[in-house]
């Protein structure tokens, strides 16, 4: 794996899945709210609906997950061919 690859790779990827989750949140919001509380085992997430959300905003967490995403991938990548081979 190449470290700077891998964590655009990643990046991009997280970006474009926190985009699209935000565009069905934004057309379906309660079926999408009953979706995420069955995905975390029943956790009430509607007291996050605060109805403040902006565009902007939305734009702002999508760039901090990219770049926290291409962080995290690029030292996977150095760290993996760091360590000795599998068994």
């Amino acid at each position: 794996m190449k470290p700077l690859k891998t964590g655009a790779t990643f990046a991009l990827t997280v970006m474009l899945f926190y985009a699209l989750c935000a565009m069905v949140w934004y057309a379906f919001p309660e079926p999408f709210m009953r979706f995420m509380m069955a995905l975390f085992h029943g956790i009430d997430f509607h007291a996050l609906q605060s109805g403040k959300a902006t565009l902007g905003g939305t734009v702002y967490a999508d760039v901090v997950l990219g770049v926290w995403a291409f962080f995290a991938a690029t030292f996977f990548a150095w760290l993996s061919a760091k360590l000795p081979p599998a068994m």
